[in-house]
Formats: C-alpha cells, sequence, structure tokens
C-alpha cells in the first residue's frame, strides 16, 4: 500500500463519523446478545421464535440462527466490528491525540505584543516584574521557562495525555473481548458426588480454544444446607484438581459466588441434583438405582426411580425425592402412597425390608477460561485513570518584559472560569492594586 493510499485509509478509519456508526452498531449488537438467549438449543429457539407469527414480524428461529443471535459474541461479524472499532481507534489516536500531545509539548516564546491579543485572556501590567511573575506562576504548579525578557508557562499535560489513555484502555478491553472469543470456552458438567469427570460437555468455545485433557477433577463431596423452614440455604462441592498421574495437585470447597480456579479455568456452582438412591433389600450389600427428574409441570424439582421387590420384577414401587434432607416417598404402582422413608430408616414394602443408606447428589458445575479477563481489567483500570487524567486542564500562560509594561496572557483547554480567576489571582497581586484590565475573548 503506497503512502497517498494509507494516508487515505488512515484518515477514514480515524473518521469520528465512523467511529460513532460502529460503536451503535456494537452497542445494538450487545443489546441483542443480551436480550435473546444465547447458546440454546436449536428446539428452545423453534418453540420462542416461531415463523408464524414472527417476532416483529421478521424474527424468527431462521433469520435469528442465520445471523447467529444465538452466539452473538462469537460470530465473526461481531468479532469484525470490534476489530474494525479498535482500528477507528488506533487511527484517532495516531492522527488526532497524539499530534495533539506533539503540539502541546512543542511551544515558543512569545516576542510582540500583538501576538498576545490572539490569546483567550491577555492583559499589560505597569512597571510588571517577569521574574515575580514566574515565582507567582511556579507557585500555581507551573513548569517555567525563562529568558530575561520572555516567559512560557504550563500546567496540566496530563489532560492531553488523557484521552490517549482512554482509547489505550479501549482497545485493550476489545482486544480481550476478541481473545476471549477466539481462545476461551464454556462447559457444563453434572457429576455425582464421589466421581471424576474431565471437561466434555461443551457450551461454547472458541475456534482456538485449547480444552485441558492432562488433569480432571474429582467431586469428593456434594452438599446442600437447608434452612429451619426447609428452603436450600447454600449448596456446596468439595473438589479436587488430579493430574495425569492421579496426583492432587489442588483442592477447594466452592459455593455460589466462591468459584475454584486452576490454570485459568474456573469452576462455579451453578446448579444440583439427586443422581441416585442407595439401599438394602433384606439383608443384601448396598445397592443403588438411579434417579431422575420428573416433570412437574413447572411445579417444583421431584426426582423419581422404580425398584423392584420381586426377583422376576413383576412388583415394585416408586420412589421419589424432592432435596437432599434423606427422605423418600414410596408410591404403589397405582399411585398410592404407601409410606415415607428417611436416611438410615427401614420400612416393609411388599413382604421385603427396604433400609434407605442415602441419597447421592450430583453437582451443577458451571467451567468457564477467558484468557481475556486480564486484558479487560487491565482495560477497565486503565480507562478510569484515563478518564480522570482527561478532566486535568491544560493551562498554559505567557510573558513579555517591555519596557515599562509586562504583558501577560494565557488560554486553557477547559475550566475556564477557573483558570480566569487564578490568572486573575496572579496579576492582582503583581499589579499590587485594583483589579487589572483583562482582555478577555472566551
Amino acid at each position: 500500500m503506497n503512502a497517498p493510499v494509507f494516508r487515505r485509509v488512515l484518515a477514514l478509519l480515524g473518521d469520528l463519523r465512523l467511529a460513532i456508526v460502529l460503536l451503535l452498531v456494537i452497542a445494538i449488537a450487545s443489546i441483542a446478545g443480551t436480550v435473546i438467549e444465547q447458546g440454546q438449543s436449536l428446539s428452545f429457539y423453534q418453540a420462542n421464535y416461531p415463523e408464524d407469527p414472527a417476532l416483529f414480524g421478521f424474527l424468527s428461529w431462521r433469520v435469528l440462527l442465520a445471523l447467529g443471535l444465538d452466539q452473538v459474541y462469537h460470530t465473526p461479524w461481531y468479532l469484525t466490528l470490534l476489530v474494525l472499532f479498535g482500528a477507528s481507534l488506533m487511527a484517532c489516536t495516531v492522527t488526532r491525540q497524539v499530534p495533539t500531545l506533539a503540539t502541546a509539548q512543542r511551544w515558543q516564546y512569545y516576542q510582540e505584543p500583538r501576538q498576545f491579543t490572539k490569546l483567550a485572556l491577555s492583559t499589560s501590567i505597569p512597571q510588571g516584574s517577569l521574574k515575580a511573575l514566574a515565582t507567582a506562576l511556579s507557585a500555581k504548579g507551573y513548569r517555567v521557562w525563562q529568558t530575561d525578557t520572555q516567559l512560557y508557562a504550563r500546567k496540566g499535560l496530563v489532560g492531553r495525555i488523557g484521552p490517549i489513555v482512554v482509547h489505550a484502555s479501549l482497545i485493550l478491553i476489545l482486544l480481550g473481548g476478541i481473545l476471549g472469543a477466539l481462545t476461551g470456552f464454556m462447559a457444563q458438567e453434572l457429576v455425582p458426588s464421589g466421581e471424576t469427570f474431565q471437561l466434555q460437555h461443551l457450551v461454547q468455545a472458541g475456534p482456538f480454544a485449547r480444552i485441558p485433557q492432562d488433569w480432571s477433577v474429582k467431586v469428593n463431596r456434594f452438599w446442600i444446607d437447608y434452612t429451619d423452614a426447609g428452603d436450600i440455604d447454600q449448596f456446596y462441592s468439595d473438589l479436587s484438581v488430579v493430574d495425569a498421574a492421579g496426583q492432587e495437585v489442588k483442592r477447594g470447597t466452592i459455593h455460589v459466588n466462591r468459584p475454584l480456579r486452576y490454570r485459568g479455568v474456573t469452576f462455579y456452582q451453578a446448579d444440583w441434583s439427586i443422581a441416585a438412591l442407595r439401599f438394602r433389600l433384606n439383608n443384601s450389600p448396598v445397592l443403588q438405582l438411579p434417579m431422575v427428574p420428573l416433570d412437574t409441570a413447572g411445579k417444583g424439582r421431584l426426582w423419581g426411580t422404580w425398584l423392584p421387590t420381586k426377583a422376576d420384577l413383576s412388583e415394585g414401587v416408586s420412589l421419589i425425592a424432592r432435596d437432599l434432607q434423606g427422605t423418600v416417598l414410596i408410591y404403589s404402582p397405582k399411585g398410592e402412597f404407601l409410606s415415607s422413608l428417611r436416611s438410615g430408616m427401614s420400612t416393609q414394602i411388599n413382604g421385603v425390608t427396604l433400609s434407605l443408606v442415602e441419597l447421592v447428589g450430583s453437582t451443577g458445575l458451571q467451567i468457564k477460561a477467558d484468557p481475556g479477563i486480564p486484558l479487560f481489567y487491565a482495560g477497565f483500570a486503565l480507562l478510569m485513570a484515563g478518564v480522570v487524567m482527561s478532566y486535568v486542564s491544560h493551562s498554559q500562560v505567557w510573558g513579555l518584559q517591555g519596557q515599562t509594561v509586562l504583558y501577560v496572557g494565557g488560554r486553557t483547554n477547559r475550566a475556564q472560569l477557573a483558570f480566569e480567576q487564578e490568572l486573575l489571582g496572579i496579576l492582582e497581586a503583581l499589579s499590587g492594586q485594583g483589579q487589572p484590565a483583562i482582555n478577555a475573548t472566551l
């Protein structure tokens, strides 16, 4: 790409109107990704976004999937928008902010009184002292350069750096988002207490995501704390990270809002279930039956299983549980309530002694890896610093010592009234009398 074409492309990318349009489109896409459920099954979208009638007259499940609105933050077009917006910020920084900072750092002494008329604030002080002006400005925090007859002072140069820092922080945040979309992943696992698992059930994963296979996780124990009223207070998972040799390398107990982290992968406590029921029939060894969720039409969560009470499977009972507090309800094949049983207790059913040992819980884990998170944090920290820096006024003052008059003028990029009051105070002290006449062009 030759220099003229490169400059035109740079000017186009640095155009404020393009940046506003890109930011608006990204905002609309992000709102869509927030409102529309992400990462759901095809049947979910077919049920909630039918073709007739389509939402808003056009948004059916076919349109939604075709546009990638079920995975907004991982679609090529969304990542392209982020790249373009980042390129626009970089172009704006190079073509506008950096030259503005360079201009603020360059200065020259004023050599003619007429030059002061171009400043926002200017005045002349009979018999004024350039040395006294330098001392007063230094006391106000200005950095002063001075010759025998000329003076230049400035402060708040950090205010010119602030916009560059803000742009750099936004670029970091965009890089974090792109890196997370390309290399991050999210998985969900429902694991019975006592079992070991590796990540398998991926909900979403970037094209360059690396799913760890050299270590696994063991659920040492899962339990739930209940309130006195029988409601769930908190549920916990005691997890161990195990290497390929079977050695425990990290262990921790997680609950809601307290995850476990290992090598950039975070384990969150997200859900729970009842996996199985352990029992004895008469004097048998401990047996185990899996339990499955029952359809209650939204009236609560129940798990059930069928327990044969005869070897030929001709008779049996249904066992139902609603939580892990250890109570199981027993029903006949006709749906008649027979009895209830708690862990450690026994009852007679169809001529056999049924002893309930325990209910085995499953922990529902949400597992995430997002290598872009450090860039996000760094970007937001830098953004806050840049915003604060941008509020600092960049103020400049010039002085020229005439034969009988001291010419003084200045300007600032913000907080004009505060700058005017500050300069008035300095000039009043220099004049040694009433308020000097200042020519102000606001």
